[in-house]
């Protein structure tokens, strides 16, 4: 009997064990980070910023139900990929989105194959289903194709007839960076609409709202320096203020952790550069030169101590 009762207080334990590991597993993967490209992306159409034309024109085909195959193309990092991710929620809502969409990037997969067999399975899928708020269903699927200008051109003549043949139960939305590179019978079936480069304000006012809501402290040359080494891609600027604040530790953030971050060339040294150039001596354009390379090993260094620092909350290591 005594026996027993230890077997059995030996798996009260156990189980009251296994139930805290499982609580314990179940925090670490709330507080899992999450990359704030990720974690500010758009949920709806309206929230998408300086789009003025495609935002209208997604709302009119959001309230009809109602979808053409699109074309966004534009710099990187302005919200094409947002956009109709956003367009694709509002359209099927939470229930029937991971159904009825497909996402693929073509730049990965990029060759026929892809498009006979992903494209071309899923495309064929009955459309069933209907949303828990009592709105109406799309009757149709949409298939997204991320970086289209890197797919063959075989690929892209194989996707055409599956847009001609499938055209009932399913839209397609190609993105790209250049539009030159899709061939004439794609775009001719496709409504085109070209993503313009943030502005500095819009880009200004996303990063101080990031900035608020994570708690992070940047000056107004921080923000400055953050726009001008992104060139316009938001998303780059939203990348490099969350490795700047993951390396500061909660301090301010300066201009010259951005430019250690970015690894842009700071505007001192091409100065420095150019005026040795100008001095038409040779010895001075080699210690330049030199203290260039040996500025460059040490960035190099530095850079590593940094990444290391940056991926420890992703790889689950310890300081």
């Amino acid at each position: 009997m005594q026996a027993f009762l230890k077997g059995a207080g030996a798996i009260g334990t156990k189980a009251t064990r296994e139930k805290t590991a499982a609580g314990t597993s179940g925090e670490n993967k709330k507080q899992k980070p999450i990359p704030w490209v990720e974690k500010y992306r758009p949920k709806c159409v309206a929230e998408i910023a300086f789009q003025e034309e495609v935002v209208a024109v997604l709302k009119k085909a959001i309230e009809g139900a109602d979808l053409p195959n699109l074309l966004f193309y534009g710099p990187p990092g302005t919200g094409k990929t947002s956009t109709i991710l956003a367009a694709a929620r509002e359209l099927f809502g939470p229930e029937l989105y991971r159904k009825r969409v497909l996402e693929l990037n073509a730049s990965d997969e990029r060759g026929i194959q892809v498009v006979r067999e992903k494209v071309k399975n899923f495309a064929k899928l009955v459309v069933a289903g209907s949303r828990s708020d009592g709105r109406p269903a799309p009757p149709f699927k949409i298939i997204i194709l991320d970086e289209a200008d890197s797919m063959t051109n075989a690929a892209q003549a194989a996707l055409r007839r599956t847009m001609e043949r499938e055209s009932k139960t399913t839209r397609f939305c190609l993105i790209c960076n250049y539009i030159s590179r899709i061939i004439e019978p794609l775009t001719s079936r496709c409504s085109k609409f070209r993503f313009k480069p943030l502005t500095d304000r819009i880009q200004e006012e996303r990063l101080r709202d990031i900035c608020e809501k994570e708690n992070v402290q940047c000056n107004n040359e921080t923000i400055n320096m953050l726009i001008d080494v992104s060139e316009g891609d938001l998303r780059k600027a939203i990348t490099y203020l969350q490795c700047a604040a993951r390396l500061t530790g909660g301090k301010d953030i300066t201009e010259q952790v951005i430019v250690e971050i970015s690894g842009a060339v700071p505007s001192d040294l091409i100065d420095g550069l150019l005026a040795a150039c100008h001095s038409s001596s040779f010895e001075k354009l080699e210690i330049v030169v030199k203290n260039m390379i040996n500025e460059v090993i040490c960035f190099q260094r530095q850079w590593f101590h940094t990444l290391q620092v940056l991926t420890q909350p992703y790889c689950g290591t310890s300081s």
